[in-house]
């Protein structure tokens, strides 16, 4: 409730984040949302017709290895990019609304990684059950 008066205790990257939006909206209006939800609906589309051929999909959490986190004197630059980086493959379904699920799958130079299950909408139940029977399958330090 009072964000203004504490906006100094956002992080870094929200700051950035709210900073462009503000931009965004004072210099272009409402151009490049209403382009971004006519892109949403696209792209919730293109993941129902996927979804009606298969039950769930599966695919890497994020699009590359585990970085380290960056240091106590990283900038802002370098926090903001690399908090975004991962976002690439788990974006989509916060826009879309399907449900999904990430499970560490296995191990890479000390870090995990991870694999993210996508099901049909209010179907939750579904990736669930996929989820629990990955689990007992064995423990994934070891895949």
């Amino acid at each position: 409730m009072g964000w203004r008066g504490r906006a100094d205790e956002f992080a870094d990257t929200l700051k950035i984040a709210s900073i462009f939006s503000a931009y965004t909206l004072d210099r272009y209006g409402g151009h490049y949302y209403a382009k971004a939800q006519n892109l949403r609906r696209r792209v919730r589309a293109a993941y129902d017709a996927a979804l009606m051929a298969h039950d769930l999909l599966l695919m890497p959490t994020v699009p590359m290895k585990a970085t380290p986190i960056p240091g106590k004197g990283a900038t802002p630059q370098e926090i903001t990019r690399r908090s975004w980086e991962p976002t690439r493959n788990t974006c989509p379904f916060n826009v879309t609304g399907h449900p999904a699920i990430s499970l560490p799958c296995g191990m890479e130079d000390g870090r995990p990684v991870g694999l993210m299950l996508v099901g049909r909408h209010y179907a939750e139940e579904t990736i669930y059950r996929a989820a629990a029977a990955f689990e007992r399958s064995g423990d994934w330090t070891t895949f």
